[in-house]
């Protein structure tokens, strides 16, 4: 059966750090069961690793093509290694798997953290020596621990605990887990696993991904299969999901609190998103002292992205508490609980990087991994520090007490997005009042302020500005498109003085840009919506009622979908809350939708990937 994990990303080292992968030009037995023994008894808690038998190594990297190995040598090879795993103490089964690269063997061995260290291995397997010692992983070699040692004692002290993620839910049954969230991760991350899912039992393909273990009569899901593969994880885990709260003053009484659940993937995208569409804001400040404008972000992106990530994947899903996200008009602190592992202290984490030891989470982070959502050991922090410093922003503060009882992240906004949001601040109105917009163009200066910022009235007044056909034309060009593929959608003929009355304003006001803007006759020219555009259509979206009216289905993951046919806008409202609008997608698809069995599964595949759109709730 096939492995978790894309071949050609393992092979390059961009999914597996490389200290959990051993390369090895062939077959040496003495080496394997030494390395087998090392990744079982899993000292830093990196959930194993892997080992690439027919590929040389060329400075700790692959060297491809691949020497690879005879169709006679690979078969003995895969007996010889359920031999080897026998001689382990007490006995270890890996998972391995043979592939095929430019058609050239290789076999690949998954030699995942044991559930019954510290493991011992042959020190040679001579029939004239018996003895046995542990092994264990330093970087990327494989030693032998010595007697009375620490890595002994620490060994020993390992012995039976099994980290929280990886241990059996004993109050979960195997259908908690869901066949379509798993084959989502499979097909995303291209594994070749995903073409088998649909054949093999259910089961079979939850022991495979190490997410249910037990008896066959008892198999039941572990916690890490639960967070990642359930939609409600807070069933099972209280504190399994974000809590985010948005001050409107600095007082902390007026304030605006969104609370995301679902799968921890979905939870972290959904956040995520939300502060791309309502917080993250690119600005420009004019310079006397230089010709070229500065522009920054109020926040980094990716410091965000690691900081949310860090929370979710470090924090303990044995406690309450949720990820709290506390956004103020200065800054933003993402806090968790508990603290980082021992030995880290507040003094370690004063520095950019800090080395950790162990690890909370170990299989929900091989899977977050695979999913690109986090990077790999150790490097969270540094890459926080790097994007603010980049950006011109203060360095990140983190914060735990003496007891690591939690950890707090704080991102500092731009300093100079202070007085930009002072100048904003000037264009907010009483409520009472209406906005003063005698042109389109005068809606660009509000656009300046985030969607959160902006009150009913306010997108009422935009709204009221902008037309149907303004709408048709932005919403339809979120991919480039042609004139002639503008006016067939608009329903005009395509003439000097429709182009200049229809298509020209979008182009002075900065909602449309062409994909060659050298060449503005160009017979290849084309037109996109800019993020500004894009802006503009989030905010006249986003209200309670879009217009669109809504069918309740019965779906595990849809909650009501509708459809409007004159701008060919499909909306989606989920169950845990989100709203969400598909553009230019036809009405024959929403009939489909509609008349599958399974509208979650017509969605992830006919819908997800391939239709532009805005969260509008």
């Amino acid at each position: 059966m096939a492995l978790p994990i894309n071949i050609d990303e393992l092979l390059h080292g961009n999914t597996v750090e490389w200290d959990r992968i051993e390369l090895k030009k062939g077959w040496n037995p003495e080496d394997i069961i030494h390395s087998l023994c090392a990744y079982a008894n899993d000292i830093n808690n990196w959930d194993g690793g892997y080992l690439i038998i027919g590929v040389e190594e060329d400075n700790g990297k692959a060297k491809l093509p691949p020497i690879g190995l005879q169709v006679q040598e690979l078969d003995a090879i895969q007996k010889k290694l359920i031999e080897l795993a026998h001689k382990l103490s007490p006995v270890y089964i890996p998972v391995f798997q043979p592939y095929l690269i430019n058609e050239i063997h290789i076999l690949v061995v998954f030699a995942p953290a044991g559930d019954n260290r510290p493991y011992k291995a042959p020190i040679s397997l001579s029939e004239k020596r018996t003895e046995r010692a542990m092994y264990i992983k330093r970087g990327s070699k494989t030693v032998k621990v010595k007697d009375g040692s620490d890595d002994e004692r620490r060994l020993i002290e390992l012995t039976a605990r099994i980290p929280f993620d990886d241990r059996i839910n004993q109050t979960a049954k195997l259908n908690d887990l869901n066949l379509r969230l798993i084959q989502n991760y499979l097909k995303e991350v291209m594994s070749s696993l995903y073409e088998e899912s649909t054949k093999i039992p259910f089961s079979e393909l939850c022991r495979h991904l190490m997410i249910a273990k037990g008896s066959e009569e008892l198999l039941r899901p572990t916690n890490a299969g639960l967070l990642l593969f359930n939609e409600n994880p807070d069933k099972f885990f209280s504190g399994a999901k974000i809590d985010l709260i948005i001050h409107k003053n600095e007082v902390g009484k007026d304030y605006t609190e969104k609370i995301f659940t679902g799968s921890i993937v979905q939870q972290i995208r959904d956040v995520l998103q939300y502060f791309k569409t309502n917080i993250v804001e690119e600005l420009v400040v004019k310079s006397a002292r230089q010709a070229e404008s500065i522009r920054f972000f109020n926040y980094p992106f990716q410091a965000i992205e690691e900081a949310v990530v860090n929370a979710v994947y470090h924090k303990s899903y044995e406690r309450e508490n949720p990820v709290e996200i506390q956004i103020h008009k200065d800054k933003i602190e993402i806090l968790s609980f508990p603290g980082p592992m021992p030995p880290i202290t507040q003094a370690m984490l004063n520095k950019q990087r800090v080395v950790a030891r162990d690890y909370r989470n170990r299989k929900m982070g091989g899977f977050l991994k695979e999913l690109k959502l986090t990077e790999g050991r150790g490097t969270g922090l540094p890459i926080i520090h790097k994007s603010l410093e980049e950006n011109g922003s203060p360095p990140p503060i983190f914060e735990t007490d003496e007891n690591n009882a939690y950890f707090l992240c704080i991102i500092s906004i731009h300093p100079l997005a202070n007085s930009i949001l002072v100048s904003q601040d000037e264009l907010r109105r009483d409520e009472d009042k209406t906005l003063k917009i005698n042109e389109i163009k005068d809606i660009n200066r509000y656009l300046s302020l985030s969607v959160s910022e902006l009150g009913d009235k306010d997108r009422e007044a935009i709204r009221a500005r902008i037309n149907n056909t303004i709408k048709k034309v932005l919403h339809f060009c979120t991919e480039p498109k042609s004139n002639d593929e503008i006016f067939e959608k608009i329903e005009l003929y395509k003439n000097t003085k429709n182009h200049n009355h229809h298509i020209k304003p979008l182009l002075e006001i900065g909602w449309l840009k062409q994909t060659i803007p050298d060449k503005p006759r160009s017979k290849n020219q084309k037109y996109y919506t800019t993020d500004l555009g894009k802006k503009l259509l989030a905010i006249i979206a986003i209200d309670s009622n879009s217009g669109i009216k809504r069918i309740p289905v019965a779906s595990s993951n849809i909650a009501s979908v509708g459809y409007d046919a004159e701008n060919n806008i499909l909306e989606i409202e989920f169950h845990h809350g989100a709203v969400y609008q598909y553009f230019d997608v036809q009405e024959d698809v929403y009939e489909e939708l509609m008349n599958v069995p399974s509208q979650g599964v017509y969605f992830t595949h006919e819908i997800k990937e391939k239709y532009s759109y805005n969260k509008i709730k």
